[in-house]
């Protein structure tokens, strides 16, 4: 008999297959199989344009003007940023730039300072 994955919603031992998917009597929820196989990768690790991994904290410097959407303000090349700190999403920084306020960047546009 072979072991099927639990649940990845509500952790119910009595999965089943389907074709090609696994399915929960419970609640319902259905899932690749192959999806379940694919084990977590660790760490995500962030880095820079010129490939230096960067952590919570660091600080970093612009390295293109980048026009803030919505807005007719631009960063300049050269803003230093400081304390930054890293999320996951499209923009992997989060940071507030002096008069500019609170926003987020994206990894390949800044170098660690």
């Amino acid at each position: 008999m072979s072991t099927l994955p639990p649940c990845p919603q509500c952790q119910s031992e009595y999965t089943y297959e389907d074709g090609a998917q696994l399915v929960c009597p419970e609640c319902g929820h259905e899932w690749s199989a192959e999806a379940s196989v694919v084990a977590d990768e660790g760490p995500r690790v962030v880095k820079d344009a010129n490939g230096n991994v960067l952590q919570d904290g660091d600080s970093v410097t612009v390295i293109k003007d980048l026009k803030i959407k919505g807005s007719s303000l631009v960063v300049k090349v050269g803003t230093k940023v400081r304390n930054i700190r890293l999320v996951d999403g499209d923009h992997d920084i989060d940071c507030k730039i002096d008069g500019i306020g609170a926003m987020g960047l994206k990894s390949e546009f800044v170098r660690k300072a």
